[in-house]
């Protein structure tokens, strides 16, 4: 038996669900590829991740040469992107501007800058994070995929 919520939720006046935009396989792939190319373009060694709006795992590629620690942060810096819906050099800003408390914040682990959201039409669609190199050329790495896709 349905209770008076639920016969609320589904009546005819009830708004019509949304549609939801998500990242394909091919966008994820032309993000990757765009990435790499601009590593490899400065010769930098990095890890690039990539997640959905849920920061969940997509895509993680370490290019040869690039530190093992690496394949932690980056998908680190991608899932605090994609979940603040923000770069994650605004969370490091916050901390190093004296909020330590921030640093307790559940779930949130990629508190450095190379964390890039994937917004369109002011939604996320996810996020890319890369790890490897200084952390403002990270972030140039995952600009650089983003713009792969001509949002």
């Amino acid at each position: 038996m349905c209770s008076p919520l639920c016969l609320v939720l589904y009546t005819s006046k009830s708004p019509r669900m949304k549609t939801k935009m998500f990242l394909e396989l091919s966008e994820v792939k032309l993000i990757a590829a765009a990435a790499e190319a601009e590593a490899l373009r400065n010769q930098w060694a990095v890890t690039i991740a990539i997640v959905d709006d849920g920061g969940h795992l997509l895509w993680l590629q370490r290019l040869d040469g690039a530190p093992a620690l690496t394949a932690h942060i980056a998908p680190a810096k991608a899932n605090t992107a994609a979940l603040g819906r923000r770069e994650s050099k605004a969370y490091e800003d916050i901390v190093n501007g004296g909020r330590t408390a921030f640093l307790s914040v559940p779930a949130v682990d990629g508190l450095l800058e190379g964390g890039v959201p994937i917004l369109k039409d002011g939604l996320c669609l996810g996020a890319v994070g890369v790890s490897g190199v200084k952390s403002s050329e990270d972030a140039q790495i995952a600009r650089a995929g983003i713009a792969a896709l001509a949002l």
